[in-house]
């Protein structure tokens, strides 16, 4: 090898030494999560995720992973799950990232999300987001970054319309009331673009109240009526639904 090369060489090696060495306290104590469920119906901000069909029972099979890097604060991870309301496509998959960090006594949460639809792009859509949580109570934001807005707008809708700066605010709470049982309760609320409220979409509310059962070893079953306002323009989508969801993480 000539001496510049390997010179060169050297001084990556001892970088790339350095970097993992670096690294390593954040990789011995990462850790990789998963869970699997089985839903009656799969809604999204109170609107069903099955538009092919108008009964109450839209069973979805979801699941993804989460992965940690120890004590960091970092996070990333994916989630997905069966959906019909794209013509082509039958999958929504989930990718995201962030950072959790705790400060004056609230729990913080920030990150990127982009929903990704495999077989028509015109649903990926991507979002900025951030939680705050003191206690039972949480509030997160959520604000479009992406031209296109899951159907609605974007560079893939051809429309020459934007999804940008679509916003959702959501308040929830969720609190153990007795030995493995707890109650949760959220609302929510969707405020359009210009651009896709110039096209007569109103901005929504949804909701949803419930509880969930622990019956150990990371099993699950929760029971929630989840609904949205604005039916009048949205259809049955927004109807409200008992909502049956065996879950198990891992």
């Amino acid at each position: 090898m000539p001496r510049l090369a390997a010179i060169r060489f050297t001084t990556f090696a001892k970088t790339a030494a350095l970097a993992c060495a670096a690294m390593s306290p954040l990789w011995a104590h990462a850790e990789l999560t998963a869970n699997v469920a089985l839903t009656s119906n799969y809604k999204f901000r109170g609107q069903d995720q099955d538009s092919s069909r108008k009964k109450a029972v839209k069973p979805a099979l979801q699941g993804g992973f989460d992965y940690s890097f120890g004590d960091s604060g970092w996070y990333v991870g994916n989630w997905n799950s069966t959906v019909d309301w794209l013509p082509g496509n039958s999958l929504e998959s989930d990718f995201y990232g962030g950072y959790k960090f705790k400060a004056a006594d609230v729990d913080w949460d920030l990150g990127m999300l982009t929903y990704v639809y495999p077989g028509n792009a015109r649903g990926n859509t991507t979002e900025l987001y951030g939680a705050a949580t003191y206690g039972p109570f949480t509030a997160k934001y959520s604000h479009t970054v992406s031209k296109d807005y899951f159907g609605w707008a974007g560079a893939r809708d051809g429309s020459g319309l934007k999804g940008r700066n679509t916003g959702y605010l959501q308040f929830a709470f969720s609190q153990e009331v007795m030995p493995k049982v707890t109650f949760k309760a959220s609302v929510g609320y969707t405020h359009f673009s210009s651009d896709i409220r110039s096209l007569g979409v109103p901005s929504y509310v949804d909701y949803s109240v419930g509880g969930a059962y622990d019956f150990g070893s990371g099993v699950a079953l929760a029971a929630a009526v989840t609904g949205a306002t604005q039916r009048s323009y949205f259809g049955d989508v927004n109807k409200p639904r008992l909502i049956l969801t065996l879950s198990k993480s891992m």
